[in-house]
């Protein structure tokens, strides 16, 4: 695979319903886990943009869907533009239960609406198996037909010799391949690459 290198990377918009969702018809790669999974910091160790996306360690910080515009480049300098799409996290959150209710059907809007979804990217952290949240939805991202892509995140916090038991856990949960789970640690970069290359190989196809 071509060396890839995210030549650009900016901010959006933040939308609070379709209407208010980006008109550029861009492809889009969606990122979404539980609550506190490192969602921003994975965003951030991926555009090589320390506050591109904003962390926090408060649950539930990210209440509206976050669009940034991402152009990367390869080696041949064929250029390919995108959005990476934040969404809430599900799961706990510091929030009303209303407010929960309306977060997830504005999920829901968006990723039934008919935008040029390639794949979706679900975070799950690896030092703990799958939670009742991450499995319903899984299970709804597949009813809808998006292509999905397991994100172990923090494997940085497991050894390697423990790493490959974590993530036979993550399969046995969800039912799926090996190929459908990678493993990622923000800190280190580990597994940026790797994804770089199924977001390329997502544009080109």
């Amino acid at each position: 695979m071509d060396e890839i290198v995210i030549v650009k990377s900016e901010y959006v918009t933040s939308a609070v319903s379709r209407a208010t969702c980006p008109e550029e018809g861009l492809p889009e790669i969606v990122f979404v886990g539980r609550s506190n999974v490192g969602k921003s910091s994975l965003i951030n160790s991926l555009t090589r943009r320390r506050a591109l996306a904003h962390t926090s360690g408060t649950p539930g910080k990210t209440q509206t869907i976050n669009f940034f515009r991402v152009e990367l480049k390869t080696s041949d300098d064929t250029r390919r533009a995108f959005y990476l799409v934040d969404l809430p996290g599900y799961g706990y959150a510091k929030t009303s239960k209303t407010n929960r209710v309306v977060w997830a059907k504005f999920i829901d809007e968006y990723l039934s609406s008919g935008r040029d979804i390639k794949f979706v990217c679900q975070l799950i952290d690896m030092r703990h198996p799958p939670q009742e949240s991450d499995l319903k939805f899984f299970a709804s991202l597949v009813e809808k037909n998006l292509p999905v892509l397991i994100v172990a995140t923090k494997s940085d916090k497991i050894g390697t010799t423990g790493r490959q038991k974590r993530i036979d856990i993550i399969q046995k949960a969800l039912g799926v391949d090996a190929e459908s789970v990678l493993p990622y640690s923000s800190p280190k970069n580990e597994g940026r690459s790797e994804l770089l290359d199924v977001i390329l190989n997502s544009l080109i196809e």
